[in-house]
């Protein structure tokens, strides 16, 4: 009986460090977040949110800037030598896939994708590496819904109306959400016929503007306009073209997406324009939810869901404040 109690002690003693060791390795868990463009709000909300992250578990984030190949790999390289055990990142080009995999495995580091998914050799998605991304056809469908429903409420006659599709087709991205969009209005009945292509040469108002332009100019007896296109600055760029040849706001009902400055002060002016509305994107799930499924990963071994596909929230000038503070971003 002696021998019993003194073997079950021993046992008892050997489970004390064992348990230390495993609750200081979760309270040592260091991670980074890499972005592609750090100076941007978009990212920067990002960090924000992961750092709510990192203060409710308690793991260090390590926050870094990599606007090109070059500068990612160095920064895998350093988080390595950090001691990080595994990082996020938005990559400056989704083709340095198997290069970043083999970075990350060299360096002994868990790594998950957040908004560009990374591809393969033959530009297929790398399904190995978790991803959090933004379903864009889903988000083009709130496009073209608000957009219906707002033609519903003025009442208008949709045979006498006319799209503007604010096109960057080098993105497949813009592609999917501006056909999204499509998709809705054609099933409201809009004619195919009555949708116009307007190609911008970059993905700024100005080139919007630009191209909106040059539609309108050339059907000049259309008198009612909506407008979409891959993000706000698309939406704003048409806007601007309908009040630059006379066309007065209520003929016009443009949605963006992005929920960025340049929406959030249309919906300040004094009086409405034809910028009807913006799909906000939640940059916190992006930025918290990534940061905790890797904590988790870490520190549990809980891998986190190969490919998670987030949406956004429609908001207009009359609640675009509580959709905000809904979403975390006021």
């Amino acid at each position: 009986m002696r021998f019993l109690k003194q073997a079950l002690l021993v046992a008892a003693l050997a489970l004390v460090p064992l348990a230390g060791v495993g609750a200081a390795q979760a309270g040592n868990v260091k991670i980074g977040f890499i972005v592609k463009q750090p100076e941007e709000p978009w990212f920067q909300d990002e960090w924000k949110f992961a750092d709510q992250a990192a203060a409710e578990k308690g793991f260090e984030l390590v926050k870094i800037g990599a606007a090109d190949g070059e500068k990612l790999m160095a920064a895998i390289d350093n988080l390595g030598a950090q001691g990080v055990q595994g990082f996020i990142v938005c990559t400056p080009d989704v083709k340095l896939g198997p290069g970043l995999v083999a970075k990350a495995r060299a360096n002994e580091m868990k790594m998950m994708t957040v908004d560009d998914r990374l591809v393969d050799a033959a530009g297929a998605p790398l399904a190995s590496v978790p991803h959090m991304g933004i379903s864009a056809t889903r988000i083009g469908e709130t496009v073209g819904h608000a957009i219906m429903a707002e033609i519903k409420r003025r009442g208008w006659n949709i045979a006498q109306a006319g799209a503007i599709r604010v096109s960057y087709d080098q993105l497949p991205t813009a592609t999917d959400r501006v056909e999204g969009a499509i998709s809705i209005l054609k099933a409201g009945g809009f004619p195919q016929a009555s949708i116009f292509d307007a190609p911008q040469a970059k993905t700024d108002t100005e080139a919007a503007l630009n191209a909106a332009t040059t539609v309108l100019n050339a059907h000049p007896g259309i008198k009612r306009w909506v407008a979409f296109g891959l993000n706000d600055e698309a939406a704003l760029g048409a806007v601007r073209a309908t009040e630059s040849v006379g066309i007065p706001p209520e003929n016009v009902i443009a949605v963006g997406i992005g929920g960025a400055e340049s929406a959030i002060n249309e919906f300040k002016k004094p009086k409405p324009t034809g910028f009807a509305g913006t799909v906000i994107i939640s940059p916190r799930r992006h930025g918290y939810e990534t940061a905790l499924n890797m904590y988790e990963w870490i520190a549990s071994g809980a891998a986190p869901e190969p490919l998670i596909l987030t949406s956004g929230t429609l908001a207009a000038r009359n609640d675009y404040q509580q959709v905000r503070k809904n979403l975390g971003i006021e």
